[in-house]
């Protein structure tokens, strides 16, 4: 039983995976990356299950990290930081080798983590209202964990355009970043998803799964030594003069000290 994702399943084995925080825009803490991961490890494996949506209720696809899971590992040991920056990475990569084909289905704004959840989707549509942002720096924090797969979605030279200002984009830019394939009206939302889910039907399930397999070792965006690295940077972050202000001042509804 899970509290902050619920599924949905079809009788073609299509499973709609629903993020399901709206009152907190979806944003990631400790349960829901560990429900997250739990639940797509085992759709994995699920034979029946032949395409996995990643959706979202409520207004936001994915604020990023919950604030408060923030704070708290600010304040944590440091093995429970280095833990807690590993479960984030492990949500990642987890979603990022699910066997099945991954199509986000992106309703509403997706923040920090958020823009990591759509990079790891194999393709992803959205709405024209849908913004979206690396905010992380302004909080005095970095896109640690989720860089392997932004950089990856993206390319560098995209990339650099966005990752370290935290600017808010539309969702035409994110089109042209690479970050969704497809940007539709929203009452066509859910036809345009259905549009990427079809193909599959008609494709050998385990060929499926050996083609995304070769993507990953072809493009090697999980290779353990850039995800080691980036739960070292996340750690690093959390304990740094810069976070604590940031978050200090988000909490304290004002401008952190660097903000001129």
């Amino acid at each position: 039983m899970t509290e902050t994702i619920r599924l949905e399943r079809d009788g073609r084995g299509v499973v709609t995976l629903w993020l399901a925080r709206a009152h907190k825009h979806n944003a990631l803490d400790a349960q829901m990356i560990s429900e997250i991961t739990q639940v797509i490890r085992h759709l994995g494996h699920d034979e029946t299950v032949r395409v996995v949506v990643l959706a979202a209720e409520g207004k936001s696809f994915c604020a990023g990290g919950d604030l408060r899971w923030m704070l708290a590992n600010m304040t944590a040991s440091a093995a429970e930081r280095a833990a807690s920056a590993r479960a984030l990475a492990d949500m990642l990569a987890a979603l990022d080798t699910c066997p099945k084909p991954v199509i986000g289905r992106v309703q509403g704004n997706a923040f920090g983590g958020g823009v990591g959840m759509i990079s790891v989707c194999d393709v992803a549509v959205g709405v024209p209202a849908a913004r979206f942002g690396l905010t992380e720096t302004k909080l005095g924090l970095t896109p640690a964990t989720i860089s392997p797969y932004v950089v990856a979605r993206m390319g560098a030279a995209k990339a650099r355009r966005v990752f370290m200002s935290s600017r808010l984009f539309d969702a035409q830019e994110a089109q042209a970043l690479d970050l969704l394939a497809n940007v539709v009206p929203e009452p066509d939302l859910d036809a345009a998803v259905e549009a990427e889910v079809a193909p599959y039907l008609a494709c050998a399930p385990g060929a499926v799964a050996e083609a995304k397999a070769l993507i990953q070792m072809l493009a090697k965006a999980g290779d353990s030594a850039p995800q080691e690295a980036t739960i070292a940077a996340l750690v690093k972050r959390w304990e740094s003069d810069e976070a604590r202000e940031g978050i200090a001042a988000f909490f304290e509804k004002r401008a952190p000290l660097w903000t001129i």
